[in-house]
């Protein structure tokens, strides 16, 4: 891959992903797959303006032996060192990035249960310090191709040419193959925005999912709620897109407001581990049933996880000829794939998804029908014939999909 083409990657995600201002700080958490392109990451950030930029690695393999050698008591306590990392990042937090490059098989064969309890031990410990930095600070996750994660999208390909075509499809799906990345994606933003003015315009209390597949499912939506897509602001009005690549447009729908089935489209990469074939049946709003052809107990875990790991917290509006589904790549992961079409997500929902907020308590905003959880998981569920009609709160039906695309 030229490293004109990298550099201008770069900089999207240092300009458009994070929008780094003049002294902010700015946190990268990243794998050992792509060092080159991290420094050019920080390199962009500091032309930027950032004053300063810190980099956590991280590496799979090495998580993995910490996972299998220790113990439940030693994965559930949180170190004093680890504590006062979190106090300094919730005072400090200015902008904040994640690069993915991880294998989607990476953590097979780990004690999941094991996991899980450390999860949920070490999660009331860090809570306070995610509600203090939520909506306050810039954050943006990309990717870089890892190898293994490379092999497994193009399992028929040499090492080299494979990592070569992750390139390809990465910055193809990410609008960032063009002459001017950061041009492409002021455009792409405005696209976003226009979709959501008119969903909310709407006034929708409900939308309801049909698919051939057997999907029938409908999904209550807030009083207040409202869509949002693309390019975000964090209370301070200070602009960012966390996720590059997006196509959605999605919303927080009313906690304990669905029922009905939905099948997946695309396989679940979670804690390492792929999930396949599944579905979800929801009744008074909760999970009730879950099936898996590959990954079952896993998925069963993952939605007991607390109390409101088995409701909603997210419904994502995505059209089928997205650049993500048009590209004929399963990514094996979420970032990518959840953008191939339509998707949900267990678990916890978005605070600015609902009108006003920020003038909210907590406990105000899941009165109002906000999810409260530990995880938020995405799953794929848009189909080339999926159909969804939103309900709007005069009895008013809508159509929103139709055949897997935007109805207008």
């Amino acid at each position: 891959m030229r490293k004109t083409q990298l550099q201008k990657y770069a900089k999207l995600i240092a300009r458009v992903g994070l929008n780094v201002k003049k002294g902010q700080s700015v946190f990268i958490a990243a794998g050992l797959d792509q060092p080159e392109f991290v420094t050019m990451v920080v390199e962009e950030c500091y032309r930027a303006g950032a004053s300063e930029v810190f980099v956590e690695w991280s590496h799979q393999p090495v998580e993995k032996l910490s996972s299998n050698y220790r113990t439940l008591e030693s994965l559930s306590e949180m170190k004093p060192w680890n504590l006062a990392k979190w106090e300094y990042k919730a005072a400090n937090y200015s902008c904040r990035l994640f690069i993915e490059s991880e294998d989607p098989d990476g953590m097979s064969g780990v004690d999941q249960e094991k996991m899980s309890a450390a999860r949920r031990a070490i999660y009331p410990i860090v809570k306070p310090f995610r509600e203090k930095i939520e909506n306050r600070h810039q954050w943006c996750i990309a990717a870089v191709p890892g190898a293994a994660w490379a092999k497994k999208v193009f399992p028929q390909l040499p090492a080299k040419k494979a990592l070569e075509e992750m390139w390809k499809v990465i910055l193809y799906t990410s609008r960032a193959d063009g002459r001017n990345p950061v041009q492409a994606w002021k455009q792409h933003n405005a696209e976003l925005l226009s979709r959501c003015e008119h969903l909310n315009a709407l006034g929708l209390a409900s939308l309801e999912y049909e698919s051939a597949n057997g999907t029938r499912l409908t999904v209550g939506l807030m009083e207040d709620g409202i869509f949002c897509g693309g390019q975000e602001k964090t209370l301070k009005g200070r602009k960012f897109n966390p996720n590059i690549p997006t196509e959605e447009v999605f919303t927080t729908p009313k906690a304990g407001c669905v029922e009905g089935i939905v099948y997946s489209s695309k396989p679940l990469s979670y804690m390492g581990e792929l999930i396949e074939n599944f579905s979800v049946r929801f009744e008074n709003g909760k999970v009730t049933e879950v099936k898996a052809e590959k990954g079952e107990e896993l998925l069963k875990k993952m939605v007991s996880m607390d109390e409101g790991a088995g409701m909603l917290g997210e419904v994502a509006l995505i059209p089928y000829d997205s650049p993500i589904s048009r590209s004929g790549v399963l990514f094996y992961n979420t970032l990518f794939d959840e953008n191939a079409s339509c998707h949900l997500a267990l678990g916890h929902g978005f605070n600015e998804c609902l009108k006003g907020f920020e003038k909210l308590t907590q406990e105000e905003r899941q009165a109002k029908g906000v999810n409260d959880s530990m995880i938020h998981v995405d799953f794929m569920i848009g189909t080339q014939d999926m159909h969804i009609v939103g309900v709007t709160k005069t009895g008013e039906r809508v159509e929103i999909f139709k055949n897997g695309n935007w109805a207008f």
